[in-house]
């Protein structure tokens, strides 16, 4: 997310302006089917106001695609706090034939065993990591040579079960 120009030093505030100042390239980034439907979709549930960063519609997908956008690490509590908004989302504005919304938690760091043991691979949530500024030549190409790996492996698994 080099493009949105922040400093090393922001709020998540400063990162959903942003977006938001970008918003069309975000979109396109995401894909051509996405449809921006809020920012900070305000519910209140047991008298509590909370508060759900962007809310986007994707067409072909036919649901609901919430971000949370976090500074700093992914941690555990965010699952419950996200699934709490996806619960919310499908009692409440999810359409008639729509599939069950999705969400995606954007963190400037993860860790993939926290991920794992969350089984956040598994449900309608999912961790993205975003960069501030470029890592090392030789980090990125080792993240580079893990993802072809995984993804390797996911084709032989889906070969597997077919």
């Amino acid at each position: 997310m080099d493009f949105l120009g922040l400093k090393d030093t922001y709020s998540e505030k400063d990162l959903e302006n942003a977006i938001l100042a970008e918003i069309e390239h975000f979109i396109l980034e995401m894909g051509s089917d996405f449809a921006f439907l809020a920012r900070q979709k305000h519910f209140i549930l047991d008298g509590r106001d909370y508060y759900i960063d962007l809310l986007f519609y994707h067409r072909t997908l036919r649901r609901l695609v919430a971000i949370e956008l976090k500074l700093g690490e992914f941690e555990p509590e965010y699952k419950g706090q996200v699934e709490l908004y996806l619960r919310w989302l499908s009692k409440y504005e999810k359409a008639e034939g729509e599939e069950e919304p999705i969400a995606l938690i954007l963190c400037a760091e993860k860790s993939q065993q926290t991920i794992e043991l969350l089984e956040l691979d598994k449900g309608n949530i999912r961790i993205g990591q975003y960069l501030t500024k470029m890592p090392p030549k030789d980090v990125l190409e080792q993240k580079l040579m893990q993802a072809i790996e995984n993804a390797k492996e996911q084709i032989e698994r889906k070969e597997l079960d077919v």
